[in-house]
C-alpha cells in the first residue's frame, strides 16, 4: 500500500520540467514544445488552486 502513495516520481517530473535544459543533450522540437505546454499547464493549475483557496476562505 505504501508503494501507491509515493509521490517522488511526480515531484521529480516537476523539477525536470522546470530546470534549465542541458545544451549537450540533444532534444527534438516536439519534446521541447511538450515540456513548454506542461509548464504552462502546471502554472495555470497552481494559480487556479490558489484562487479557489482564497475564494473559499473569503466567503
Amino acid at each position: 500500500m505504501k508503494k501507491y502513495f509515493q509521490l517522488g516520481d511526480v515531484f521529480h517530473y516537476f523539477v525536470r520540467v522546470f530546470k534549465k535544459p542541458n545544451p549537450n543533450d540533444p532534444t527534438s522540437f516536439n519534446l521541447r514544445m511538450m515540456h513548454g505546454i506542461n509548464r504552462i499547464s502546471i502554472i495555470m493549475f497552481l494559480f487556479c488552486l490558489i484562487v479557489m483557496i482564497v475564494r473559499a476562505f473569503t466567503r
